[in-house]
């Protein structure tokens, strides 16, 4: 008897940090929703949280695919700053169209990112470090290209000629705009998910992620995995890059740079969902749904806004608990 119940009380411990971040994610809406009435639960307001976490989400989507190979990126946000900065001006000093504009961003993009391969791959220094060093040359690249001001309409361009166009379209702005921006935010994790899960090469990389002497022993191109890895890490981070532009209708400087930590805590609380114990697109959705929902529930109850990173930081601590602290001891 002792036995069963010792059994059966594991199993609820279990169920209890497997699903603790949607049981919190239900919690904070019936809780938010009880003390401030409509005021939270309305149709505006629940588009407001979606559209504040297709952000962090495309973001936690990109340290998805980084992390599923035991990758780590820290310069993610600022290099998403310099995607902002080539998205805009492609438009607006170079005229190009909204399509074309998007292609030179994440053309930029993906170049930019041969730095990060480069450090990781042919240095072999650690992933950590490596993105730790870039974030300084994200930020000094950025702001020589932009001037050190900020690329928006009626504003000359950092070499001083008149920019192509003064205004931004309707397509232009509706991107970062419902439904658009929510579309594309399910859209990503939708391709993410089906990559990480259903595709030989996201089975490879989960591997790599699980023991990387094991995969490479078993006949997987480490090397060839992990830049694969590192070029849709890049995609994504151009596609965050475009949405914060679109959304703010400029590219500011170091316009993406606070979105690293909420999308860390996304994905690490993602990590813990249904026992996942692996970077996971749905995951990842939820955590980011969890980490917009307080944002927005503690902002409506009128908490200063300089306590909520502290929020932020205590969800991605308990995250971190729930994933390593049931681990066995080696």
């Amino acid at each position: 008897m002792n036995t069963k119940a010792s059994n059966d009380k594991k199993r609820v411990m279990k169920f209890l940090v497997d699903w603790a971040a949607v049981l919190a994610l239900f919690l904070c809406i019936i809780v938010f929703s009880m003390i401030s009435g409509t005021k939270f639960a309305s149709g505006s307001n629940v588009v407001n949280i979606l559209r504040a976490m297709a952000i962090n989400t495309v973001f936690g989507i990109a340290a998805t695919i980084t992390m599923a190979p035991d990758g780590f990126d820290m310069s993610a946000a600022t290099l998403a700053s310099c995607s902002a900065y080539a998205f805009v001006s492609g438009y607006l000093w170079f005229g190009f169209s909204v399509p074309v504009s998007i292609l030179f961003c994440v053309a930029v993009t993906l170049v930019m990112y041969q730095m990060t391969m480069f450090l990781i791959l042919v240095c072999k220094i650690p992933d950590m470090l490596a993105t730790c060093a870039l974030m300084f040359v994200h930020q000094g690249l950025g702001q020589w290209y932009i001037g050190g001001g900020a690329v928006s309409t009626g504003m000359k361009t950092s070499w001083g000629a008149a920019p192509a166009k003064t205004t931004l379209s309707n397509g232009f702005q509706a991107i970062g705009r419902a439904p658009w921006i929510i579309i594309i935010m399910l859209a990503c994790v939708a391709v993410a998910h089906i990559f990480l899960t259903y595709t030989k090469h996201g089975r490879f990389l989960y591997a790599m992620g699980g023991n990387k002497e094991a995969a490479k022993l078993s006949g997987i191109n480490v090397k060839k995995y992990r830049y694969l890895a590192g070029m849709i890490t890049a995609v994504f981070i151009a596609i965050a890059g475009i949405l914060v532009s679109s959304r703010g209708s400029s590219a500011q400087v170091m316009c993406c740079d606070n979105y690293l930590m909420p999308s860390l805590a996304a994905v690490f609380v993602g990590r813990t969902v249904g026992g996942a114990e692996k970077p996971n697109a749905l995951g990842t959705l939820i955590g980011a749904a969890l980490v917009s929902t307080l944002e927005n529930g503690l902002t409506i109850l009128a908490v200063p806004y300089y306590v909520l990173p502290a929020v932020k930081g205590a969800v991605l601590a308990l995250a971190l608990i729930a994933a390593y602290a049931s681990k066995k001891e080696d």
